[in-house]
């Protein structure tokens, strides 16, 4: 993380997120400093704690503020099929590639809350492909992969997936795919039966398998230059040769040391496939 002298705040900024680092694991220091500080003074606000140092005060000594805190800086902006036409650059460019293996591995990097894993559960399943893959959901906190798990979302907001799910190709009726109360659409059980959902810190944590298609979608946009090359070279080891690799719009692998490993697929989609 880039210092700023000329920030009074910025000595307490680095020290929380030493301590974050030192008493929960969660390694944010090479995140975008912006980012980091308008976060923890959204949670200050939250905490009536009024500055950052009285946040650390309190994220020392009570691990449901850290937690909180956690949660916070953790970045959190999704929906299911969000960006239709990347899904649509699926069904077109992975799904044929996944029908000439018997069984695929995929993994979402940063899953968050799962809107991403059930979308791709379903588009999957709509394929006749899901009875043979394995789907990898990891995120670094622990609290929103317990969210994911559970698969329930707003009600509200299933109109906004049903749009979503239309224009990214779906053959079906998108309330096909969940039961609902007056509150929350529950997704059906059979959505999570080849998920496997588990806590995993990109920034250190090892590769733990060799997959098929690994998407990171929304996610490095938040971290420097130097945590966005180290986290593409967990991303290239765990990836197959021919494999492909998923990032967000805002993101990209030019300049990365692995911009020369990849051919571009969909360069609107910022989907790639790795070649060597």
């Amino acid at each position: 993380m880039r210092e700023y002298p000329d920030d009074p705040e910025a000595a307490d900024v680095r020290s929380l997120l030493e301590t974050l680092y030192e008493l929960a694991g969660a390694d944010f220091r090479a995140y975008a400093y912006s980012s980091v500080k308008r976060r923890m003074l959204v949670q200050v606000g939250r905490e009536n704690t009024g500055t950052i140092a009285g946040l650390e005060k309190l994220v020392r000594h009570d691990p449901a503020t850290r937690d909180r805190l956690i949660t916070t800086l953790t970045i959190h902006v999704t929906a299911m099929f969000r960006d239709p036409a990347f899904y649509r650059a699926l069904r077109e460019e992975l799904v044929p590639m996944a029908r000439t293996y018997p069984f695929i591995r995929l993994w979402v990097a940063g899953c968050s809350t799962g809107e991403e894993v059930y979308s791709l559960a379903i588009l999957l399943q709509e394929e006749g492909l899901y009875s043979r893959c394995r789907i990898y959901a990891t995120d670094l906190n622990e609290r929103v992969v317990q969210k994911a798990r559970h698969g329930i979302f707003p009600l509200s907001a299933m109109q906004e997936y049903t749009r979503n799910y239309q224009r990214a190709g779906g053959t079906r009726s998108f309330a096909e795919y969940y039961t609902a109360d007056s509150e929350f659409a529950i997704l059906r059980p059979a959505l999570r039966e080849n998920v496997v959902f588990a806590v995993h810190n990109l920034v250190g944590d090892a590769s733990f398998n060799e997959f098929h298609a690994i998407f990171c979608r929304n996610v490095m946009i938040y971290f420097n230059r130097s945590l966005q090359d180290r986290v593409h070279g967990l991303l290239y080891d765990s990836l197959m040769t021919y494999g492909y690799l998923g990032l967000g719009r805002s993101e990209t692998i030019r300049f990365t040391p692995h911009a020369a490993d990849y051919e571009e697929v969909s360069a609107r989609e910022k989907l790639f496939r790795k070649i060597r």
